[in-house]
């Protein structure tokens, strides 16, 4: 099927997740991961063609919501509810704590540079407050800044060098100077929003930003210079995060809490995610 560009349309149907739906990340076959399939405390695995079944049940005291994957093809999920970071082999379907933080609020979105740095936005939703964290390829943890907003989606720019957060209850995007080894300075407002929050936000190869705007029902689409290209609309409100993939990674895939499944529109480039991931691998899916 060929889609006209930004017309979303159901992918899942209504009520296969619950309403803490999130993630949610493509794998190099073409598959869709979310968190809280059925039920909470679970990965659920979504088909190219959009059958969805249980992937994984979380250890006990485990709740998922950011999921990424690793050069190595192993998925990387925020645990928000055990203050950590798990890494799933996804062969044997192992599940290891990759990183551990007594003092996280609640680890809530991530993104993952070239290099397998990984970044995290940790809210304490109560005070409005947050921090970004970064998890080296060790699993050695690093507070990069505190005394944030309520910090939740977070990515890195296609160049490497740029790193973005926004901040839900205040409405704002931050960019960041990135270094290859992590560390981040010149933080400088690329967007404030009038109304509504954000959750989850992805970059497209050209580095416009797709920021789900929760409780509007809509993505925007801003360009790396902080201009609200267009806003796609979505037939749920609760948008929470955003994915890309297909065969062409122009296939962007939405979660949506209100519905409990995941929406679908197609883009004209892109995504970031997944040109870094099919530059190292060659799958065989069916377009979408």
């Amino acid at each position: 099927m060929v889609d006209t560009p930004y017309i979303s349309r159901v992918f899942t149907p209504a009520g296969d997740f619950t309403s803490g739906i999130e993630g949610p990340a493509v794998d190099r076959d073409g598959n869709l991961y979310a968190v809280n399939f059925e039920r909470q405390h679970t990965i659920g695995r979504i088909t190219p063609s959009g059958a969805a079944s249980l992937f994984l049940d979380l250890p006990e005291g485990s709740t998922g919501n950011g999921i990424r994957f690793d050069s190595a093809h192993r998925m990387l999920i925020a645990d928000y509810t055990g203050h950590n970071i798990l890494r799933v082999d996804m062969q044997t379907e192992q599940i290891e704590v990759f990183a551990h933080e007594p003092t996280f609020h609640q680890p809530n979105d991530i993104c993952i540079a070239d290099n397998d740095i990984l970044f995290a936005s940790d809210p304490d939703w109560k005070g409005s407050m947050g921090q970004i964290w970064r998890i080296d390829t060790d699993g050695a943890v690093t507070l990069l800044e505190s005394d944030m907003g309520t910090t939740n989606g977070i990515e890195v720019g296609p160049d490497e060098r740029t790193l973005y957060v926004n901040e839900s209850v205040q409405r704002n995007v931050w960019a960041y100077s990135l270094t290859a080894t992590g560390e981040i300075s010149d933080k400088r407002l690329l967007i404030q929003f009038p109304d509504f929050g954000m959750d989850g936000m992805r970059c497209d190869v050209d580095g416009n930003l797709y920021i789900t705007r929760h409780g509007k029902g809509t993505i925007a689409k801003v360009s790396p210079a902080g201009e609200v290209l267009l806003e796609i609309q979505l037939k749920g409100k609760m948008c929470t995060n955003l994915a890309f993939g297909g065969t062409d990674g122009c296939s962007c895939y939405v979660t949506l809490a209100d519905e409990g499944n995941i929406e679908l529109f197609r883009t004209e480039r892109p995504g970031r995610a997944w040109s870094i991931q099919s530059s190292s691998s060659a799958p065989s899916i069916s377009v979408i």
